[in-house]
């Protein structure tokens, strides 16, 4: 059973249950009393661990944002690049979250603290005041009465009566003293009912908010991570493509690297130990040099080099050869031993020993010493060209295979991917290339042949050409595109370059592609997207004349270069393409960076009202491994990030950033109140009106023509000004606009993308980068 309700009667009898009652009421009160202050002590706790856990996440993201990846080469794939900045979207995932969190610890002291502090002072305090002052009035009564009981009755009568007033007075005052008390325990005991539990609801409501832009953030974040993981995925199967061919030179190399000398601009190179004389009494030491020899200009190149010492470069030394004589054993005590003379300084020997017979044999050829024997040091690259040619019959053969594989397995899953047995392709290979049976086998009737061995036949034929459809000229020029430049750029290059190539190699490669454009189009089937194409036919059609670790790691453009074709084949090979396409090489300097609009310094903040894999056959399916999509595939109309929508505008929703946050709340009337403003408020680079990314120069910094906004450019609703483009500009996507030097926009207006204005040129309507214009 709960408390016994005070009776207000009960006062005037002032009976033994009554103070048993009082007593009951006021041990509940202590209990409430101690019960909030040790709740308000957990809640600031709490507050202090959320701080605590804030300051450790934005610690965990300032170190997210500031590791930066490096990557073997000159350029990486778009899939790359995406990944190097991931760590930089995580951090700003964590700065959102947490800058939410912040806002959610604030509002526990004001919501939770500050309302229990206050009901335990003023409320349970004021109780506290009136019990001590009934207990003072009860002492005070009963004491007056027991000294009135005790007055003598031969008191004169006017001494009793004024005693018996003054009795009856305290009595009335105790007794509306005990009504004011009895009344406040019990308006006490339910007025905590809401006073407490109000404050309670409110701190909930602050964590269910909390959580709920967490859950606003992760649903912005998704499309980003899915992209991502599709990033990965690619990169992790290029890696796989790669590390296959890269094992593959280490073990050529190994077997025999004379054969495998890199190319370079030394005829000779490599370590030597040099004599260093000195005075008599220290004789003479030998010191390890690195000695470079270009045989055109007979200059001789050394630098000391101890890899024990920390493998410090010493200072170098440069000299013309003059001559090169072996020394022999009987003049010195040590083995494998030459001299040279520089011309600068005649007459003086410089003593070198080399590591081993072989390598000094080796020196002496290239300085043009005396009792040395040939041993061509340049590597001449020859590939089994296996019969197959770009000819009628190699004609017949990939149509043969092409109309089997259409005919026969276009749905097949993992279609290139899964490799035949080596056995039965060169078998296939064999019958196919002879001109007397190749002619006779119609591989879509007969079903001797399983389509995986048809596929993997046809991959082995275009590897055995004399030199890649693609040809080794054009290899370096194929690969440049795909390393840089916007989507359309690149279209445009590779476009010009496949009518460079030789007219069958154009034909064949045109052939080629429409194939695998229709393999891709079944890909909800086969699985192969134009992705796991470019993986597949990348080192098919193109590889570098010189197998080199930097060729292989160029192996992923290779792949970007097969994706275009395919992606585009309707347009490449449609027709030549237009005059006004430029050289693929030449770019425009000096063009200034574009911001993105794709990318912002902060996610968009979330608002609330407050009131495959498949089995292959043998080893080499490692590097034909490939994902089911790719972020690499550059065709303009396909870049995922163009599928971002505005932000909506409506309570509840996402606000596409900081100065969007402070239009909405000013026009929302009931939320002004709203937490959020104010720590807007204190974030003013979050709220300027010309926010400026990290790669837009700074306009009133700039030495070039300024690009500045005027200070009376209109809003959308007035008539624009005019510009005029100083930079040429490639559209990204669809919304912007492509210009060269010299045009002029009409009607231009500042864009709610900050960084870009929107202005008309040749009657179409778009984006324009802001430090790519001049304002007239």
């Amino acid at each position: 059973m709960g408390l016994q309700p005070l009776e207000f009667s009960d006062c005037y009898l002032d009976s033994p249950w009554l103070r048993e009652r009082i007593r009951a009421h006021e041990l509940e009160l202590d209990r409430t009393n101690k019960f909030i202050k040790d709740l308000v002590k957990d809640g600031k706790n709490l507050i202090a661990a959320t701080k605590s856990l804030s300051t450790a996440q934005r610690k965990f993201a300032h170190s997210l944002r500031d590791f930066k990846f490096e990557f073997i080469g000159d350029a990486e794939t778009d899939d790359e690049r995406c990944i190097d900045a991931s760590l930089q979207e995580f951090s700003n995932f964590l700065q959102n979250l947490e800058e939410q969190r912040e806002i959610m610890a604030l509002s526990v002291t004001e919501t939770l603290i500050k309302p229990l502090e206050r009901f335990r002072k003023e409320q349970l305090g004021a109780v506290k005041e009136e019990k001590k002052k009934f207990d003072k009035e009860t002492d005070k009564n009963y004491s007056n009465l027991d000294k009135h009981l005790n007055m003598s009755s031969k008191k004169k009568e006017p001494q009793l009566q004024e005693a018996d007033v003054q009795v009856e007075q305290n009595r009335q005052h105790f007794y509306e003293l005990s009504l004011e008390y009895v009344c406040k325990l019990q308006e006490i005991q339910e007025r905590k009912k809401f006073e407490f539990v109000e404050p309670m609801l409110a701190f909930f409501q602050g964590i269910f908010t909390f959580y709920h832009q967490g859950y606003e953030l992760a649903k912005d974040f998704n499309h980003y991570k899915l992209e991502l993981q599709i990033n990965i995925q690619n990169t992790r199967n290029r890696f796989e493509g790669t590390r296959s061919e890269v094992e593959e030179l280490m073990r050529k190399i190994r077997k025999s690297p004379q054969e495998h000398k890199r190319a370079g601009p030394f005829t000779m190179e490599g370590y030597l130990y040099v004599q260093e004389k000195r005075p008599a009494p220290f004789g003479s030491s030998w010191v390890k040099h690195y000695c470079m020899y270009k045989k055109e200009t007979k200059t001789f190149s050394m630098f000391p080099y101890e890899h024990r010492s920390g493998g410090k470069i010493g200072e170098g030394e440069n000299f013309t050869l003059k001559y090169c004589l072996k020394r022999n054993t009987d003049t010195i005590d040590r083995r494998f031993c030459f001299d040279v003379e520089a011309s600068e300084r005649p007459g003086l020997l410089i003593t070198m020993q080399a590591s081993s017979e072989e390598d000094r044999l080796l020196w002496m050829e290239v300085l043009g010493g005396k009792e040395s024997r040939f041993l061509s040091l340049s590597r001449s690259i020859t590939r089994s060209e296996g019969g197959a040619q770009l000819d009628q019959h190699g004609f017949a053969v990939v149509k043969n295979c092409i109309n089997a594989i259409e005919s026969r397995g276009i749905n097949d899953q993992g279609l290139y991917r899964v490799v035949g047995v080596s056995s039965k392709v060169q078998r296939l290979l064999s019958l196919l290339m002879d001109v007397k049976t190749g002619c006779d086998l119609d591989l879509s009737v007969t079903e001797e042949w399983e389509v995986k061995t048809i596929t993997s036949a046809l991959k082995q034929y275009l590897r055995s050409l004399p030199e890649p459809l693609m040809t080794y000229e054009l290899h370096e020029q194929f690969i440049n595109p795909a390393k840089s430049g916007s989507p359309e750029s690149r279209v445009n290059a590779v476009h010009f370059l496949v009518y460079k190539l030789p007219e069958k190699n154009k034909e064949m490669l045109h052939l080629l592609i429409k194939h695998l454009a229709n393999v891709s189009s079944h890909a909800k089937k086969n699985l192969m997207t134009v992705a796991n194409l470019g993986v597949v036919f990348g080192p098919t059609l193109m590889r570098p004349q010189e197998e080199t670790v930097a060729a292989i790691m160029d192996l992923k453009f290779q792949n970007i270069v097969v994706e275009i074709l395919i992606e585009n084949h309707e347009k490449i090979f449609s027709g030549p393409p237009d005059e006004s396409v430029i050289e693929p090489t030449s770019i425009s300097p000096r063009a200034p960076p574009r911001q993105s609009r794709r990318q912002r310094s902060k996610r968009p903040v979330a608002v609330y009202n407050l009131c495959l894999e498949i089995d292959n056959d043998n080893n080499n399916s490692a590097k034909e491994d490939t994902p089911t999509g790719s972020m690499d595939s550059l065709s303009p109309s396909l870049t995922p990030l163009a599928m971002c929508t505005n932000p909506s505008y409506e309570k509840n929703h996402l606000i596409g950033d900081a100065t969007e946050v402070l239009e909405w709340v000013a026009s929302e009337t009931p939320v002004t109140h709203c937490p959020l403003v104010s720590w807007i408020n204190s974030e003013p680079s979050a709220v300027s009106s010309e926010p400026t990314s990290p790669g837009i120069p700074d306009p009133s910094a700039d030495t070039e023509p300024s690009t500045a906004l005027p200070p009376d450019l209109p809003s959308e609703s007035l008539p624009g000004r005019k510009a005029k483009a100083v930079y040429p500009c490639e559209a990204e996507h669809s919304s912007e606009l492509s210009f060269q030097v010299g045009e002029i926009f009409e009607n231009v207006h500042i864009s709610r993308e900050p960084g870009w204005l929107e202005g008309t040129l040749n009657g179409r309507r778009g984006l324009i980068p802001q430090n790519y214009v001049q304002f007239l």
